[in-house]
């Protein structure tokens, strides 16, 4: 019996967070003797993992022959922005039950893609479910050392400057690494409406008029919504001046909110004054994608606490929570 045709040339397409297409090339020789197709996927080992941590165990989808490209959705849990190896053989199933099958094809790499608009959408519409009552509030406000705006002043002409977004939050969150902006918090004390005096940031405080940051000439899009294995959640949104290249970034990527009319943040009109209002039960983080010149606010010291434990620096998102977790990728 001649031997099976061993997949070769393999080529991995539609990547979603979550599924992808694979298609190969073999030769015509005993085609028709194949009945499945086993495909090993496994995540890619990293080399600066815990090696006493449980790796996870190689999974082989067997499944029946059909015409290529093949589908490969729900299979596995695959998780978003994430490097995978694949490879494959061809098998036919016997009499018996058992399989002969081909050697294996070469191994391919391939990366998952991170969350899309749908996906970010049901993380949209779950955060809208906890977000609880408006908040007024009059300013946006950023805590950092002394040392930071001392070099902005030295060396920045006077004005803070974007950075990439860190890895904190969803592991597929499409802003994470790739938008540049500059972190903002505009929760108030329930008691005073105002920023609240302790901060996990840094000593020192931004504070701009609301209206400078958040007005008719921005949009305002949801990134995401997480928690740190917290009772709390924190939901991040970016605000970008119409037109800017943050702005055209977000417009691919992320859902738009009603400026004027949505469960987080808002700018309304009322007798001719721009008024603004927070969502008070969820952590909101807001993104500006544009440079903010220190002469726009005030910068000074704060009277409370520097709450490090606080801090949400490239935190990791507990993928065990039903509240703000969807059911694709981690």
């Amino acid at each position: 019996m001649e031997e099976l045709p061993v997949p070769h040339n393999i080529k991995i397409s539609n990547i979603t967070c979550d599924s992808f297409k694979i298609s190969w090339e073999m030769d015509s020789k005993s085609k028709d003797r194949i009945t499945h197709y086993f495909i090993d996927l496994n995540k890619k080992e990293n080399k600066n993992s815990n090696k006493f941590k449980h790796k996870d165990v190689p999974t082989k989808l067997v499944a029946k022959a059909v015409p290529l490209p093949m589908t490969v959705r729900g299979h596995w849990f695959l998780s978003p922005r994430t490097e995978y190896t694949v490879a494959v053989q061809t098998a036919s199933k016997q009499v018996d039950g058992d399989y002969v099958v081909s050697e294996w094809s070469e191994i391919i790499e391939f990366c998952t893609a991170d969350y899309s608009k749908v996906h970010l959408t049901q993380l949209l519409e779950k955060a809208e479910v906890i977000a609880g009552r408006m908040l007024k509030f009059s300013v946006f406000y950023r805590n950092q050392h002394k040392e930071y705006f001392d070099y902005v002043r030295e060396h920045n002409g006077n004005a803070m400057q974007p950075s990439v977004k860190d890895n904190s939050g969803s592991h597929g969150s499409p802003i994470s690494g790739k938008l540049e902006g500059i972190f903002f918090s505009c929760s108030t004390e329930f008691n005073t409406g105002k920023p609240p005096q302790d901060s996990p940031y840094g000593r020192y405080r931004f504070e701009i008029a609301a209206e400078k940051l958040f007005n008719p000439n921005t949009n305002l899009y949801f990134g995401d919504f997480y928690c740190m294995y917290t009772a709390y959640h924190y939901v991040i949104l970016v605000i970008a001046p119409v037109g800017s290249p943050g702005d055209e970034f977000c417009k691919q990527r992320l859902p738009q909110l009603n400026s004027k009319d949505n469960k987080f943040l808002t700018c309304t009109e009322e007798d001719g004054v721009l008024v603004y209002h927070h969502a008070q039960d969820v952590i909101l983080e807001v993104i500006y994608t544009d440079p903010v010149d220190l002469s726009l606010g005030t910068v000074a010291e704060i009277t409370g606490h520097q709450l490090m434990s606080l801090s949400t620096a490239n935190a990791k998102k507990d993928p065990s929570c039903k509240t703000c977790n969807i059911s694709v990728g981690r």
